[in-house]
């Protein structure tokens, strides 16, 4: 049986192990959270080297990707440099493709309704194949990263002035610490609301589900989420305030949407080159799998 495993900068109690097959193929697939504990991360990494088929770096990403630049995050980077014999992935390849049909998916599967609406993406540079996939759909757009990653309280509304502030920020915000950047531990935990006219104006809100988290008013009523890395209990919080319908872009394995950098080392794993895949190749393979965006209507789901 091959083997993946996710070591994250989140909490221990979102873990979670279950066994798939894909392609053919038994996979173990696990993810193991250490609350924030950077020297534990990097001390598990160095551990699992060698041990298993496929890691993943959750928490924090190790590069940001934009337009066929990159940039490396270089507190991500202290955390494998243990790591020299197991390929590891961060998510990104399926960033760039498993998510690149998430606008699509929401009018194949909510109707022409969803065709055109008003987008908060709460981290664009993070979700850049997400980003795109709104504004080929032709959305209204509001760029949270500046506030949702560095806290400051301006939007940003055309996709070109975008591209253009992450493109300056890309290099120095790379050098931040990870504290700074992503909230870790116990901090995923803690909801603080902040920038509720953004969320009240978008009809849909997109991006990573702790950024989400982080700031989200009580009230989404009629709100579409779009996102991953969903447990029960996530799922519970966005129908209390509201939401109607939460788009997984990963697929719910045991009940849980496990993050793309798990889901990428698991096909790494399957496909055993001993190698993170290229884009191409995870196109083939999510094709092959039928692998793609899942809608869930929670307006269906009674409350617990």
């Amino acid at each position: 049986m091959k083997r993946a495993v996710s070591v994250s900068l989140g909490s221990s109690e979102r873990d979670k192990k279950v066994e798939v097959e894909l392609l053919g193929e038994r996979v173990s697939v696990e993810r193991r959270g250490t609350d924030g504990d950077i020297a534990k991360a990097t001390a598990l990494f160095t551990e699992l080297d060698g041990q298993v088929d496929a890691l993943g770096v959750g928490g924090i990403d190790l590069w940001v990707k934009m337009d066929g630049k990159t940039w490396n995050i270089s507190a991500a980077h202290k955390l494998i440099q243990g790591v020299k014999h197991t390929p590891i992935v961060d998510g990104s390849g399926l960033k760039n493709t498993l998510e690149a049909h998430a606008a699509q998916t929401l009018v194949a599967e909510l109707g022409a309704g969803y065709a055109q609406g008003r987008v908060l993406l709460t981290a664009a540079i993070d979700r850049f194949g997400m980003t795109k996939s709104f504004v080929a759909q032709g959305y209204e757009m509001v760029f949270g990263d500046l506030m949702f990653a560095l806290g400051v309280p301006i939007a940003i509304h055309k996709f070109s002035t975008f591209k253009v502030v992450a493109g300056l920020l890309a290099a120095p915000a790379t050098k931040l610490p990870i504290s700074v950047i992503y909230p870790t531990g116990d901090k995923q935990d803690k909801i603080i609301p902040k920038f509720t006219k953004w969320y009240e104006w978008a009809t849909v809100i997109a991006g990573d589900c702790h950024y989400i988290k982080r700031h989200m008013p009580d009230n989404l009523a009629g709100k579409v989420i779009v996102t991953n890395t969903t447990t029960p209990k996530d799922m519970q919080m966005f129908k209390e305030r509201g939401v109607t319908h939460v788009l997984t872009t990963t697929p719910v394995l045991d009940g849980r949407s496990f993050g793309t950098n798990m889901m990428e080392a698991a096909l790494t794993a399957v496909a055993g080159k001993n190698r993170p895949l290229t884009d191409a190749e995870l196109s083939e393979m999510l094709t092959q799998l039928n692998l793609k965006p899942t809608v869930h209507n929670l307006e269906a789901v009674e409350t617990t």
